[in-house]
């Protein structure tokens, strides 16, 4: 190691402390001055000793590393333990802050820097998100607990153990395979459910609708069609969240395609941005300028999309899907394939996808496949808007429907000058 490079390392280990320190003096700004055991200097001599300490060790003896660990720990636990008696504060985040700054700033001179500075970002993100955290842990319920270690288990748990290869006559249900793919889209459901959990519905439409349309843009649908006929004063505001769950929708297909089958992007990604464009316009022309008290935020109820019983389901419906998708391309049948994608398109889209994903380019062609998410996605912007008319009453449904058209004359149009 040159003299070059050991003032490099040297430089990411004491920029590793500033960092952590940066955050912790933050943290601690109110505190006044030697009132607390570590704040931005005494986190960047932290980094800098553990990487003079991980340098000296390479010259010297391992043990000068581990000696210069436990000095610091000790020294470091015990300055703390006397300021968490003054204060009543018994905390253990700054200790460990500390010794994994140490740590990171050694590994820094030892390892991969980019490693240590990866951690190094992603330790004060965690330190900087503490409040948030807090809330969010507060915020979720017992079930909701319950469901994510119930899955959290039989995905790495079970998911090992179970066949990686088909097991059906047709060659077609992989059962890691399919409990994989369902397992990420209860994931990105998920998702959605929490920012409506954590950030509320009364923060807005929007949010709760964007939300809503990540764990299930019809589920959200029929959602904002019942308040509206319950809440006839916010069938507008309802109708542009409606709008922003299609949008959602849409942008979710283009991202299931474009992880398993980047060769149906070209296809379908002008097609889903025109669509997506349109109800983006419908969406903001309805909310513009609305700004309206609690009335209008009524209570959305999303149900938890990392339910096991809801991801059996769905591990259920793409095997189905699969399958039948598979009978067709094996009788060379495309207008069965299109007809497959209508009808599953009335209640769900992602399985679909998925299972035109997986068989694009070999037992079905791309373009066919590209062409049969649309139809998927086509007929659930229908359903939906059927829906809105049906649940939701004349104001909603007439300003569901209308964008939902002009979104889906988009699709026709751009699906026929790409092609």
């Amino acid at each position: 190691m040159d003299q070059q490079e050991l003032f490099r390392r040297l430089a990411v280990a004491l920029a590793i402390g500033l960092l952590i320190g940066l955050e912790r003096g933050w943290q601690t700004r109110d505190e006044r001055d030697q009132q607390r055991t570590a704040g931005l200097r005494t986190f960047a001599l932290t980094g800098l000793l553990g990487g003079i300490c991980g340098l000296m060790s390479l010259v010297s003896s391992p043990i000068v590393l581990a000696a210069g660990l436990l000095v610091f720990a000790g020294a470091l636990v015990l300055f703390s333990f006397l300021e968490a008696t003054a204060e009543k504060n018994f905390s253990v985040t700054g200790v460990v802050a500390g010794i994994l700054t140490f740590v990171l700033g050694a590994y820094a001179t030892l390892g991969n820097e980019a490693v240590a500075v990866a951690a190094a970002v992603a330790m004060a993100i965690l330190l900087a998100l503490r409040e948030p955290l807090h809330s969010w842990v507060r915020a979720v319920t017992w079930p909701e607990m319950r469901s994510v270690l119930v899955l959290l288990a039989m995905s790495f748990l079970l998911l090992p153990i179970l066949p990686n290869r088909p097991v059906d006559p047709w060659q077609v249900l992989n059962p890691a395979e399919i409990w994989l793919l369902a397992i990420l889209i209860a994931t990105v459901s998920f998702a959605g459910y929490i920012a409506v959990r954590v950030l509320g519905d009364r923060k807005g439409i929007a949010v709760a609708a964007i939300a809503g349309g990540m764990a299930s843009s019809t589920a959200t649908t029929l959602s904002f069609a019942r308040l509206a006929r319950e809440h006839p004063e916010s069938a507008r505001l309802l109708a542009g969240g409606i709008m922003l769950a299609g949008v959602t929708m849409w942008v979710r297909i283009v991202v299931l395609a474009g992880l398993f089958k980047s060769e149906l992007l070209p296809a379908l990604l002008w097609p889903a941005a025109s669509a997506g464009a349109v109800l983006l316009l419908g969406a903001g022309a309805v909310l513009w300028g609305r700004r309206g008290g609690a009335s209008e935020y009524p209570q959305l109820q999303i149900r938890n999309p990392f339910d096991l019983g809801a991801v059996l389901k769905l591990a259920a419906l793409i095997a189905i899907i699969m399958l039948v998708a598979k009978s067709i391309a094996n009788q060379a049948s495309i207008t069965g394939l299109y007809l497959l994608a209508a009808v599953s398109g009335v209640a769900d889209v992602d399985a679909l996808t998925l299972s035109m994903s997986r068989f694009a380019g070999a037992e079905v062609g791309l373009s066919e496949a590209s062409f049969a998410i649309l139809i998927a996605a086509g007929v659930n912007t229908a359903s939906k808007a059927v829906m809105s008319v049906a649940v939701g009453g004349r104001l909603l449904g007439l300003l569901v429907a209308g964008v939902s058209a002009a979104a889906l004359a988009a699709v026709v149009i751009t699906a026929i000058t790409v092609r």
